[in-house]
């Protein structure tokens, strides 16, 4: 698959996660929690050298002030990217808004919402 650089200024990057993602849903398939697909994810991260953070915490900012309130985003992998785990039927609005949420928070330009709880991997790329 082809994707035009102007279109996804950081298409290289999402491409790189998307294809660790496919290897460990190719490896574990759909049934477990999240949290096992963060784990195998973060395996395949280090295994290829690639930075990332895990369950970043974001401050929310209103007017003058920081909300009490925190975001945790799965990873920001590449310092770029905002990437969300999901292990359920299908990717909903809910999932969406608070990744859009993480975008504005973090001042990443793109997000990746992966779903490894169907048959096929399920991929949805969000721009801010």
């Amino acid at each position: 698959m082809e994707i035009k650089q102007e279109f996804f200024p950081l298409a290289g990057d999402t491409e790189i996660i998307i294809g660790l993602a496919i290897e460990v849903h190719k490896t574990l398939g759909m049934g477990f929690l999240e949290v096992v697909y963060m784990d195998a994810l973060e395996y395949e991260f280090n295994r290829n050298n690639i930075f990332y953070e895990r369950e970043k915490m974001y401050d929310v900012p209103y007017k003058t002030v920081i909300l009490p309130h925190k975001f945790f985003a799965d990873f920001v992998v590449f310092d770029s990217v905002i990437l969300e785990i999901k292990a359920k039927s299908s990717i909903a609005n809910e999932d969406m808004a608070q990744t859009i949420n993480y975008l504005k928070c973090s001042g990443c330009e793109v997000g990746l919402i992966l779903n490894f709880g169907k048959v096929k991997l399920d991929i949805k790329r969000v721009l801010l």
